[in-house]
């Protein structure tokens, strides 16, 4: 028998070197990137221009309105449409032991955006909860149908209250916004 032979170890391998030009330039890694933020920039385009992307998602408040009908005549306003860039953003209904209460959500072209509140609540109740106990009435608002109590709320808020025989109504809006928030208390009916 022949004695094992022990193997050779392989040479080190040298590692193969590029040359100066054979490497990556800046110019491939823009080359690169184009191919990438093109197709985004486009559909960012598309998404903006053709979908509206930045345009508020309005819903349906028909059934939170009917459910609030039941309880007291609700008040919407006449003449605010998405065609002037005024959006219902949120509508809910809610009935509580102490009363039912229906929140809307609006977004004005402003983008600022404004909850009206109609409540059966008792205002004593509602306007702190509302407004905040540190709300401090500001001054008055009037339209051809009511006159608003106009409160400083929150910090940044400003409040436009009515209260009717049957319910209240509550309007809190940016204190950068006043304008808008009067012209949705003019609308209601």
């Amino acid at each position: 028998m022949e004695p094992a032979s022990s193997p050779t170890p392989p040479a080190p391998a040298s590692s193969p070197r590029l040359a100066p030009k054979e490497g990556r330039r800046p110019r491939d890694m823009i080359l690169s990137l184009a191919v990438l933020l093109v197709p985004i920039a486009l559909i960012m385009v598309f998404y903006q221009v053709v979908l509206e992307g930045n345009r508020p998602v309005s819903v349906d408040t028909t059934s939170s309105v009917e459910l609030a009908s039941r309880e007291f005549p609700v008040r919407m306003p006449a003449g605010l449409t998405e065609d002037d860039d005024w959006h219902v953003t949120s509508a809910n209904f809610r009935r509580e032991g102490t009363g039912a209460t229906l929140r809307l959500g609006y977004i004005p072209p402003s983008d600022e955006a404004i909850l009206m509140i109609q409540s059966t609540v008792d205002p004593s109740v509602l306007v702190p909860a509302e407004v905040g106990a540190e709300g401090q009435r500001s001054g008055t608002f009037r339209t051809t149908q009511r006159t608003w109590m106009q409160y400083a709320g929150r910090k940044g808020e400003t409040a436009l209250i009515a209260t009717e025989q049957s319910h209240t109504i509550v309007l809190i809006g940016s204190s950068n916004d006043v304008a808008n928030l009067e012209k949705l208390a003019a609308a209601l009916p």
